[in-house]
């Protein structure tokens, strides 16, 4: 277990990392600089959404027709056309398949490069992506495994919730057990929701960070972090609900920006779903995220501190390529 230091902030990093913004973005303003740095911030966030949403707006169209006279027309003809709607199905599972794992590699890999940009508060692209490609293809493997132990765990409790529902839907009326049953089961699944949010979130603000300052695989630093959480369990609780509470005011405040700038608003929301083009507008908020967990790191020693002028493990690797 390691030393437990005196004074631990959640605040005090605020006002660190938006003079990093400023420092980075703003001091001076360059635009090649920003597209460099948002390309890899891009990639850093490949896959993962974002502050905006999709808002679908119920259509009346059929609202002559039953519930149910729709589904049986449905399941009809999903019956009948089983021949090319199988392959299909497989097909796009595959591809959907395929790109979500290129997607969590590119993904993977992006977060040293945005993260080497950030700490060394320069804009490079080719140069993280060589250093990093062994702690980054670490953590890749991490997160596939997680991603498949969180499905094999939820999988089976979504398949349980459908024959509730079913049932119901069959009979045409609530029923009380159904009800209770599924009630256990998204209780359930929010909680695993919850223990899978919490190794998502540290590996992403501390474990990057340390797989970045000791060029070790993801699992040794997973360790090192499980050693400090320990001896610091309160304060890194403190730190994911504050955490939770900055990207509810962030959101809202990006929310609001869009919506008082009136006529700019549509043309705004229109960019900011483009991929890379979106990204790059909010570079001030990423960068901001980014430094936070960075600097409520550096609180806990010298030794987790990632905007040393020199990176400790390749400080080493060149002495040693010298010699």
């Amino acid at each position: 277990m390691m030393p437990r230091p005196a004074n631990v902030s959640v605040v005090d990093p605020i006002n660190a990392a938006i003079e990093r913004v400023k420092h980075m973005l703003f001091r001076p303003f360059d635009l090649a600089k920003w597209m460099t740095i948002g390309f890899c911030a891009w990639l850093a966030t490949l896959g993962e959404g974002g502050y905006g949403g999709n808002f679908n707006v119920p259509s009346s169209e059929h609202s002559g027709k039953s519930l149910h006279q729709e589904i049986e027309q449905a399941k009809a003809f999903v019956m009948s056309n089983l021949n090319w709607i199988i392959p299909l199905v497989v097909v796009m599972v595959i591809i959907g398949f395929v790109l979500g794992v290129l997607m969590l590699w590119l993904n993977s890999r992006g977060k040293f490069m945005f993260l080497h940009c950030v700490a060394l508060n320069v804009a490079e692209v080719k140069v993280p992506w060589n250093k990093f490609k062994t702690q980054g293809n670490s953590l890749f493997w991490f997160r596939f495994v997680l991603s498949l132990i969180g499905t094999v765990l939820t999988l089976p409790l979504v398949i349980m919730g459908c024959f509730p529902i079913y049932r119901m839907f069959t009979a045409r009326k609530l029923i009380m057990g159904d009800i209770q049953e599924l009630i256990l089961l998204f209780i359930v699944m929010m909680a695993l929701g919850c223990v899978f949010l919490v190794i998502v979130k540290f590996t992403a603000d501390f474990v990057v960070p340390i797989m970045f300052l000791r060029g070790s695989k993801c699992l040794a630093a997973w360790r090192e972090l499980f050693s400090l959480v320990s001896g610091n369990f309160g304060r890194f609780v403190l730190y994911f609900l504050f955490q939770l509470l900055l990207h509810l005011v962030i959101g809202i405040a990006v929310l609001l920006v869009l919506v008082f700038t009136c006529c700019l608003c549509i043309v705004g929301c229109c960019l900011l779903i483009i991929p890379y083009i979106g990204t790059v507008m909010l570079l001030p908020v990423l960068v901001f995220h980014r430094s936070y967990s960075l600097y409520y790191l550096r609180q806990y020693g010298d030794e987790f501190d990632v905007f040393e002028p020199t990176v400790p493990f390749t400080a080493v690797s060149s002495v040693q390529a010298g010699n």
